[in-house]
């Protein structure tokens, strides 16, 4: 398996402290790829260009098309660049991969999910349960992206973090593009309640 799949499996099983919205969990799935592809030695970090190196064989389609994607002349893309282009979509991506290899199925009863599509609920799998050992073990990277989510609590002092540098850079930079996510989201609202409140003026 791979992060950004134990990531989503996680997002599904997991109850969330607030709604999840899919641009959060798709730019945090961008972001997982791109650790997957540092630990993979398919790119290496200048600064904050993504530098792609050789093209090893992946397995997972996903993954494998994050590789073919990346741009391979310089002056290369930023991180930031990268997270937002790439997630353009990618939550429901991986979410239509999941049902296509039937890891996904459809729930009879009706309860809340952060997923609005159709309710679609997680089978009993090897990938499942390998992904709830993943998330048990407390792993460092899986841990930070779903904190920065919102699927679990922000990592204090003594939690496990990150001892890589470009993975760290990485994640900082999860971090501020939902942070410009969120800020974005605010300023739309409050641009739609100024509007309204004009045409109030005129009823």
């Amino acid at each position: 398996m791979t992060t950004p799949r134990d990531l989503l499996i996680g997002a599904i099983d997991m109850a969330s402290s607030r709604p999840l919205g899919r641009g959060n969990l798709s730019l945090a799935l961008a972001g997982a790829e791109l650790i997957d592809l540092l630990n993979a030695e398919a790119i290496r970090l200048d600064g904050d260009r993504i530098v792609p190196t050789y093209r090893p064989a992946i397995a997972d389609r996903l993954l494998d098309e994050a590789a073919a994607t990346l741009v391979q002349e310089a002056p290369y893309e930023s991180i930031d660049d990268w997270l937002w282009r790439r997630g353009r979509g990618l939550s429901a991506a991986y979410l239509a991969a999941l049902q296509a290899e039937g890891q996904l199925t459809q729930e009879r009863r009706a309860r809340w999910t952060p997923f609005r599509a159709g309710q679609m609920v997680l089978v009993d799998s090897p990938a499942r349960r390998e992904a709830a050992d993943r998330w048990t073990s407390d792993e460092p990277v899986l841990a930070a992206l779903a904190a920065a989510i919102g699927i679990r609590d922000k990592q204090n002092e003594d939690s496990p973090s990150p001892a890589d540098d470009p993975v760290a850079t990485v994640l900082a930079t999860v971090d501020d593009a939902l942070k410009d996510l969120e800020f974005e989201r605010h300023r739309r609202a409050i641009d739609e309640a100024a509007f309204e409140n004009i045409w109030r003026g005129w009823e």
